[in-house]
């Protein structure tokens, strides 16, 4: 178990709150249509709606939008889409790994191609850089949580295998099928948490220097301005000093 604060996460995050918010309901309106579509429109009986429809409410993401994408799932002329992982390249050989919900897979992926091409990346095939990454639970608190101490606590308690702390809040790390069940256990302790999702954490970290990483920031920020991209991940490692040039 460890506790620790990667400048990285502070600039991505930064970063990806910024590109993303203008975006972030219509994003989460379609996890919640599609996790409805592929079973009960009952949050009650499908973990998966359950976890997108806290992770909208946790947004504030009004109730009325929340009802309309469920039943928009329901609805036999509703868009189907389809889950795709891209995966990637990045300036410097950082690995870069892409999560799309689409209704038209040739305009993803010609878009997603595009946006690595054009900055210092390149796409690969799905598989190429997916080995150096875990598939891993992400419980993500404020800051007014609790104390390091006290959030660290609670996540041993609670069976986590991780946790990193920054200022910006608590990341609690577990194993991809404990998820549901340690974001139970932490509820209880330090109320609802801001999101509940799988992502995939690097086992290894590429350094790269403060030029590359900014040019790895835009990528990353164009991926995710585009509507069919859910999430991104990458594995860079960066020093503090380059991070704060980059977020300024």
């Amino acid at each position: 178990m460890a506790g620790h604060s990667h400048a990285k996460n502070i600039m991505h995050r930064k970063g990806k709150s910024d590109a993303v918010r203008s975006k972030i309901f219509s994003k989460l309106a379609r996890e919640i249509t599609v996790a409805a579509k592929m079973g009960m429109p009952d949050p009650a009986f499908n973990a998966r709606l359950r976890l997108a429809v806290a992770n909208a409410r946790a947004q504030s993401m009004p109730k009325d939008n929340i009802d309309r994408a469920i039943k928009k799932a329901q609805g036999s002329d509703g868009e189907n889409y389809d889950e795709i992982r891209y995966e990637g390249y990045g300036p410097g050989g950082v690995a870069v790994i892409v999560e799309a919900l689409t209704d038209n897979r040739n305009r993803t992926a010609s878009n997603v191609r595009s946006y690595f091409s054009k900055n210092g990346g390149a796409l690969g095939e799905t598989g190429s850089v997916g080995f150096m990454f875990d598939r891993v639970g992400e419980i993500t608190y404020p800051r007014s949580a609790g104390s390091d101490d006290k959030v660290m606590e609670a996540a041993i308690e609670a069976g986590a295998d991780d946790v990193e702390s920054d200022e910006e809040g608590h990341y609690i790390y577990t194993s991809f099928e404990a998820m549901v069940e340690v974001s139970s256990a932490l509820e209880k302790v330090l109320g609802e948490a801001e999101a509940v999702k799988a992502i995939w954490r690097p086992q290894n970290e590429t350094p790269i220097d403060a030029e590359k990483g900014a040019t790895l920031m835009k990528l990353i920020a164009t991926l995710e301005e585009d509507d069919d991209v859910q999430n991104v991940y990458s594995n860079f490692d960066i020093s503090e000093e380059d991070a704060a040039k980059i977020a300024g």
